[in-house]
Order: C-alpha cells, then structure tokens, then sequence
C-alpha cells in the first residue's frame, strides 16, 4: 500500500502529518547518498573468518531434504557477504526458525555480550516448513540477545517476507557488525547485496515498505524493516513486514538499529525443496479442510484476535487499571465484535493463510484518524486500551497505528505506559517527572504523546523507553513492575488461568504468552498426542505442570516449523507433511521431543547469559488477590506449581538448571560442561 493514502510521509524528524498531530523534529535525519559508494555483492561459499571458526568442514555442506541448504552471513562493520552450508546435524535436532538460531546463537554470545554492540548477532531464520503449502506457514524469526532482558531474544513473525527468503534459496541471515552508515540489505534468488539507505533513515515503517517496494520495482518486494524506535534504540523496538506484520517482542529492532540496518528486502522466486512434493501437498490439503471445519478458527477468521475477548473477560482473565481490576465493562468496547461493527473495513493476513486474520480498519472522523491499514490485535486493545482504564475503540486503534509506524512492540509499549499510570496515581511519580502529563486513568490525550516520546527517547519517554523493569529500579519499587525477567506479558491474567502463571514464569524469554498459548488449552483444546490435556477448570493446578510442559514443547516445535500457533493444522498432518518435506521417519512423540530439546537450548543461552534462579518470582501485583470480578480472592499456588513443573522437566530447583542426565536423555551431552563445570 501507499502510505497513507493522500499525502506520503515525510520523515518523522522534518515534521509529522496531519494525521499524526505533530512532532518535536529531534529524530536523526539521514543526510545524502553518499557519492561513489557501489553495492557490495555477496560471494558465493565465502563464510566469514568468524563463521569459518565455529564449525568444522564435516559439520558443514550436507545436504538436507526439505531446507535451501545454505545461509547468507553478513558481517556490517566490513561490508562482507558470503554464504555458509546450512549445518545438517543441527537442522535435523533444532528443526528452523527460533530452534535452529538458538543453536548458532549459542556460539556466539557469553555474558560480556552487549545486546546493543555489533558483537550480538542479529539471526533471521526460516521454519522447515515456511514458504511451503502447509496453511498459514509463513513463520519465521529473529533472534539475538534480547536489550530488553538481557537474555534469549527471539521474535517471531509471520507477513510474507521469511517465504520470501525461504523462495531466494536460504534458510536464514546471520548478520553481524555495525555499519558506519545506515544500509539495508536486498536479497534475490542466490544473491545479495548492501545498499545505501540514507534516503530511509528515519521513515517509520510503513513509508520504508512503500519507498523500497517502488525503488526496487514491484509488489512482489517483500520488506522487513524498522522504524524510529528502532533507530533510537528503544529497548522493545520492533521489525515490520507486509505493512503492519510485527516481529514484537524482545527488541529485535533495537538490535537492528544498534547495527544501522534500516531494512532486509526480499525478492524470492524459487520453490521451496521437497523430498515428496505431492505428497507433502496432499497433506497440506487435508489440513486445510480440518483448519475450515474447526470452530475456534472459524471465529478468529470472522472477528480477528480479539474475537475472543467477551469469553476472557467472562473469565476475569482481561487485564485493566494495570493489572488490578477483575471486571472492566469497558473492555468489551474493544472486542473483535465492536471492531466489526465500528472501524473495520477489510481483512489481512499472511503468507498462504486462508483465515486472513488481520482486520483492517479505518477512522474517518473525531480527534484520531486512521487511514486504511492494519487495525489492532487482542494484545494491543488491552494493553493499551483496558489496561489503561480506556474502551475508545478508536483511540485505540491510533495508538497502535502510532506504534506500527514508529515500529515499537504494542504489549510492552501498553506495558510500560501502563506502569507509569500505576505509579502517578499511586503518588510514586508525578508531573515534574512526567513532563507535565496527568497520567490519570482513562485519559486517552496523554497516550499519543508518550508513544512519540518513547519512540524518540525524548524527555519521560526515555525513561519508559528502558522498559518496566528498568522503570522499577528506577523509582526504587522492587517487585511491582508487572513483567517476568524484563519482558512485559501477554493480556491473560493468571488469576484466572492458573496454567498462564507457569507459562509466563517459564518462558525462555520472559513472560511470554505465545510460546505455549496455554490459555488455548484453558478454553478447552487439548493435544492428547502430545500429552497436553485441558484440566477442566481454569483454576484448579493439580495436573497442569506438566501440561504445560507438553504444550511448551510442542509450540517449540511448531515455532521452529515455521508454523501459526493461531491456525492450527492437525497433529497427524503436521507429522505427514514434516516426512513428506524431509523423508524423516518420525512421529508425533518424536516432534514433540524435538521441541522440548529446543526448548531447553533456549534456557542453556539464558544460562549462559547469567540468568539466576532466584530472578524467577511472581510480579507482586500478581500475588495479590482481586476483591471483585470472577477470579474475586484467588491467586495460583505459583511456587508449588513450579516446583512440580521442575520435577517434571528434571530441572534442580536451587539452580534451574536441567540435570545432566536430562540433557544426556535429549542429545544435549555437549552443553553438560558449560553448565555443570
């Protein structure tokens, strides 16, 4: 799309248009293209001295059924590309996507790692089945040392562009370095260059799509990108692709600006190899039809995420007033239902997905117009619209408009705003430390200005621009900021899903609802292949430990798959298609298995990273009981759930880390010496 529609954007420090209310201008602004600089072209099989030092030649360069075979390594600081074979062995244990980057991440960070320096390496890597026919397989992710938390970093996106890559001939980009001035990256069929890209240097996102798109000649461009947030290192900064697609979480994009990389764009043409290509489609074809027929999914391709926000909030499990009211009519003014009779005027969704769960909207009049984009998901309407006692749908959906431009992580931005409303009217912080806005409770004019200030670093904003833990130690409240290991949570209160409570404590990235959607299994879903098993109540913990623990691990796999954890395809055809795409012979326990061994490389990083067991506590704010609503006086035993979780894992519990024998049990022998000494 052109954006917006009847006037383009100028860059965001030479001032704002109409619809965006006006701008400080102190963003960096990129000056000319420098003269005589050419594009630097990458050279085939030419990995680079600190690739060619981590692995050996009989680990590289065997072929694998079902992946391109080979990854593009860039390193910034000195303008070089090459390509490295993709290792099998770790394609074959760790799948793709977030499963494979752990596995090359590991041998590249320590603790001295800085998540801003161009030592941390920025890995984009495709699942095993992106770009595929499999129904929504349009996943793909990147990975580094996570600025916001200091541990595991991984977002996880669909769009179009990781099949677009996947259709170029790679599995994944590996960059590191810094470059001097601001570039992007174009890549096409088994080739890539470093470009210039001073003229995009502080665009926000949707501006930088369009203007790469026109400039290299066509819709099939497929742009991954950030914006100023990004530029300006705000530590949940975010990547965009297909408009408003949003590699959220962890400050990916953060990472990405640390390295000057406004943009990676894909031009992809190819076929994805198969090892039985009809095979794997005919498998692909009865997956759809099962996606067709299942109900859950017939809801979300009618009202988008936020369809189901009425059956949370019957739950008490939508969060509002930062997490601290229980029964928030108001909310119900942002569902997915209120979208479709409002604001929406279309659909959008991702590569290969018929469910097409993206809503586009559109706000003609009153004080926040919206030109036709993207509309907000389920987290964005409660993270910034219950959790800040306000149900204007249509604010709402500016301010996420704002934080897709600016390129910003719409649960953390909701997060730390949302913490800065508890502590102003708590009388923690006031008008001196807030530049002179009255954070109230439902006070929707406050909001535009602190996403700008945010995203600009500028004043109060660089303050929230740290994020909430930051914020905490800040104004000395230890415990009250609502975030597990520095990562602000998913919209699902665990008061009224105890499962929840496990999933956000557990997570390798922090408190992370997607990395088992548990919440799905507390609604009813149950995977009885892989052991997942919905309890019945949604409070009741006997049970739900190792629940959990089957569920992370299938996710894991599914992530690394390249999958939608929203469109679900059958088990048995998920297993069908990963034969028929590799002419492995496995099962679904097998899978599952793969998942929990990607799922604890994940925390050996954080081990490495120098994450300590005592950090793994409940927010306070968690551990204090609602007095109204449905989940009125209920907390989760939380620490005996843990310690069953533990048990189940084969965790120790003084250490969190996993039992030698446990990683022997996984293939992880290698990883026992780093761990245990």
């Amino acid at each position: 799309m052109v954006w917006p529609p009847t006037e383009r954007l100028s860059r965001w420090g030479e001032g704002w248009p109409s619809w965006a209310g006006g701008w400080r201008g102190d963003l960096p602004i990129g000056g000319t293209v420098p003269g005589g600089r050419a594009p630097r072209t990458a050279q085939p099989h030419r990995p680079t001295t600190a690739r060619e030092t981590t692995y050996s030649r009989e680990q590289r360069g065997r072929p694998v059924n079902g992946y391109a075979g080979k990854l593009l390594i860039v390193n910034l600081s000195d303008g070089t590309i090459g390509e490295e074979p993709l290792n099998a062995e770790w394609a074959r244990q760790f799948i793709g996507a977030g499963g494979l980057a752990a596995r090359y991440l590991y041998e590249m960070v320590d603790a001295e790692t800085d998540p801003l320096g161009p030592e941390n390496p920025l890995i984009w890597m495709t699942g095993l089945l992106t770009g595929t026919r499999l129904p929504s397989g349009s996943r793909s992710a990147f990975c580094a040392r996570s600025p916001l938390t200091g541990l595991w970093g991984e977002a996880n996106v669909g769009g179009f562009a990781g099949a677009a890559l996947r259709q170029a001939g790679y599995d994944g980009v590996i960059i590191r370095g810094k470059s001097p001035t601001p570039v992007y990256l174009h890549i096409t069929d088994q080739r890539a260059e470093i470009r210039d890209a001073t003229p995009y240097w502080g665009l926000d996102t949707y501006e930088t799509q369009a203007r790469l798109s026109e400039a290299l000649g066509g819709r099939q461009v497929r742009v991954a990108c950030i914006g100023p947030a990004g530029e300006n290192l705000v530590r949940y900064a975010a990547i965009f692709n297909a408009d408003a697609r949003a590699a959220g979480r962890t400050g990916m994009g953060a990472v990405m600006g640390s390295k000057r990389l406004k943009a990676i764009a894909v031009q992809g043409r190819g076929q994805v190899p198969l090892n039985e290509r009809e095979r794997f489609n005919q498998a692909a074809r009865q997956a759809l039809r099962a996606i067709q027929e299942d109900f859950a999914i017939s809801i979300l391709k009618e009202l988008g995420t936020a369809g189901g926000l009425e059956f949370f909030h019957m739950l008490g499990a939508v969060p509002a007033r930062y997490w601290t009211l229980g029964d928030y009519e108001g909310s119900l003014n942002l569902s997915g239902a209120a979208i479709a009779e409002t604001i929406r005027t279309g659909t959008t969704g991702c590569w290969g997905c018929w469910v097409q769960c993206g809503r586009e909207v559109q706000v003609t009049d009153g004080p926040f117009p919206v030109p036709r984009t993207d509309g907000p998901e389920y987290e964005t309407v409660v993270s910034l619209g219950a959790n800040l006692l306000i149900d204007d749908l249509k604010a709402v959906a500016y301010f996420d408009l704002l934080c897709d431009a600016l390129g910003m992580d719409t649960i953390s931005t909701g997060g730390a705003i949302g913490f800065a409303f508890y502590l102003y009217n708590e009388g923690i912080i006031g008008p001196d430390e807030t530049d002179g806005l009255e954070l109230t409770w439902g006070n929707v004019e406050v909001v535009p200005p602190l996403i700008r200030k945010i995203a600009a670093q500028e004043g109060f904003g660089a303050v929230l621009a740290q994020g909430s833990r930051a914020m905490e130690a800040r104004y000395n409240v230890p415990g009250l900021a609502v975030q597990v290991h520095g990562l602000e949570p998913g919209m699902y209160d665990p008061r009224a899903m105890s499962g929840m409570a496990l999933v956000f404590l557990t997570s390798p990235r922090g408190a992370c609802h997607n990395k088992s959607d548990y919440y799905m299994v507390e609604s009813g879903h149950s995977f009885p292949e892989v052991g997942v098993w919905n309890t019945g109540d949604q409070r009741r913990e006997v049970g739900k430990p190792l629940s959990v623990a089957r569920h992370q691990d299938w996710r894991s796999f599914v992530d690394s798959a390249g999958a939608c954890q929203f469109v679900n395809a059958p088990i048995p055809e998920m297993v069908e298609m990963v034969r028929a795409a590799t002419g492995w012979e496995v099962t679904a326990q097998d899978l599952a298995r793969t998942g929990e061994r990607i799922f604890t490389l994940k925390w050996l990083i954080n081990h490495k990273l120098g994450w300590q067991r005592e950090q793994q506590v409940f927010p306070r704010l968690w551990e204090q009981a609602l007095d109204e609503g449905p989940t009125e006086g209920f907390v989760p035993a939380w620490e005996a759930m843990l310690r069953t979780y533990y048990e189940h894992r084969e965790w120790d519990w003084e250490t969190g880390r996993p039992r030698p024998e446990k990683l022997k049990a996984l293939g992880l022998d290698a990883f026992i010496p780093d761990l245990w000494g």
